[in-house]
Formats: C-alpha cells, structure tokens, sequence
C-alpha cells in the first residue's frame, strides 16, 4: 500500500510584475496557508518518506514550509522540473520513478493538471472541480511498487484547503 499526498503551491505574489511566473514568491497569504495546512496534517499523524516538488519557487516554498512543521529536513526535499504546469500523464510518470521503499510521497505543484490529475487518479465518483491554493487531496493506493499505479487506482482518504 503507497499513500500520496498530492499538494498544489500555496497562494502567490504577483506584486513584482517583472518576475516571470517560474520566480513568483509566496504572498503572505500563501505563507500562512502553508503553515496552516502543515499543522492539519500533523493532526492527521502525516510522516512523509519524500517531498517532491515542482523547482518553480512558489512550489519548493510551500514544501519548505510544511516540511519545517513536519520536522522533513528542507535538504531533502527534490525537485523535479516537470512538475512545473505539468499535465496528468506527466505527473503519473514522475510518480512511476519513485522508489518502492517509500510509502509515503508528497508532490507538490500546478493546476490545472494537479486538478487534471486527482480526478483521473481516483476510483470514486467524487469530482473536484479545482484544486485551491495549498489544497491537499490524500490518496491511498493498493500497489506494491510506485510504477505499478494506474488511472483509477487512488482511494481518496481525504481533500482539505485552507478555507475549508
């Protein structure tokens, strides 16, 4: 059994218009949120083997965050540059090369295909029409091995956002 948390960046800052969109920071809002959420998943016992994230830097912010409060040394933390506005097919492609001795992965990164991606996941007939900033949906998928998850294969174990 594998568990993914699948987890989109936290609220931006679009305060410095020449900043390209890969630069954006965190907004404050975003800050806070990151930490907010961090501390939901403590509550819900979250202890994440790996923390994958998009390289754009609102994305690798989020995941220094929450992993700060989840005590996830920031230096371990990889990042990936396809995660960044990657679509469904290659967000599963990256979960495929994860080692199977992890059990539990974080990726952090975009809409739509963060969204795109969690409804073609699931087995249910839940539908999440978007994904909000630092949203978190929780998968747990019935696979040995990370490259062995399929379309339909997650059980969502739980969605949660900020403003939920």
């Amino acid at each position: 059994m594998k568990t993914l948390y699948v987890i989109r960046h936290a609220k931006s800052s679009w305060d410095d218009g020449g900043l390209s969109d890969f630069e954006r920071p965190l907004n404050d809002r975003g800050k806070r949120d990151a930490l907010k959420m961090a501390k939901r998943l403590i509550e819900k016992h979250v202890h994440p083997d790996l923390m994958l994230s998009s390289s754009a830097k609102r994305a690798y912010a989020t995941a220094k965050r929450i992993a700060k409060v989840l005590g996830f040394k920031k230096d371990n933390i990889k990042t990936d540059e396809r995660l960044y506005h990657a679509d469904e097919e290659t967000i599963l492609s990256v979960i495929h090369e994860i080692k199977s001795t992890c059990s539990t992965a974080f990726i952090f990164g975009h809409n739509p295909g963060l969204t795109d991606f969690v409804n073609t996941l699931r087995n249910d007939e839940l539908d999440i029409e978007n994904i909000p900033t630092c949203g978190i949906v929780a998968f747990s998928i019935p696979v040995d091995t990370w490259k062995d998850v399929t379309w339909g294969s997650g059980k969502i174990l739980f969605y949660d956002y900020p403003k939920k």
